[in-house]
């Protein structure tokens, strides 16, 4: 823009007490005048500087969250190992507990079976006892009534030559024996 404007004065487009009253000119003048003072007041290695703070800080910010991200990568690591292995302990655990049931369902199994064949004894050994006690009674009552008749029929029949027949007998047998 400067050269545009000394450029037109160069030329001769106006007269050089024009070149004051030209809007243009003291427009170009402010500016060179303005970057002049930036200049010597070292304002480009300000902002430079300030640029370079900005950098540094977002730098900073990306360092920061590139570990952050490691941090959480290592983390989720993590807690997918602690899940893996949970999720192993599950297994174990289940697999342990349908062990432990199934040894309890043929423990019971077990048990039930010999209860029953215990009480099947037991039934058994009350009907053997039973019977034996029934037997003795009929072998009782049968006896009474085979010695009741025996005694009856002896009554009966029996009399002093028959007497004598008997006592020759166990006489005859013991002298034989």
């Amino acid at each position: 823009m400067v050269e545009l404007i000394l450029s037109e004065a160069a030329h001769g487009a106006e007269p050089a007490g024009a070149l004051w009253s030209s809007p243009s000119w003291w427009v170009a003048l402010a500016m060179t005048i303005f970057f002049v003072v930036l200049i010597w007041k070292k304002a480009p290695a300000a902002i430079g500087a300030m640029l370079d703070g900005k950098i540094a800080a977002i730098a900073k910010q990306l360092s920061e969250a590139e570990q952050l991200r490691l941090d959480a990568e290592s983390l989720k690591a993590e807690y997918e190992a602690k899940l893996a292995r949970a999720a192993k302990e599950a297994d174990e655990l289940r697999t342990r507990a349908e062990t432990e049931a199934e040894a309890l369902v043929a423990k019971a199994k077990a048990d039930a079976t010999a209860l029953i064949a215990r009480r099947k004894q037991m039934a058994e050994d009350r009907i053997a006892a039973a019977e034996a006690q029934a037997l003795t009674e009929v072998r009782t009552a049968a006896t009474k009534a085979a010695t009741e008749a025996a005694a009856k029929l002896i009554a009966d029949k029996h009399d002093a030559k028959a007497d004598k027949a008997l006592v020759d007998n166990a006489i005859a047998a013991v002298a034989k024996g």
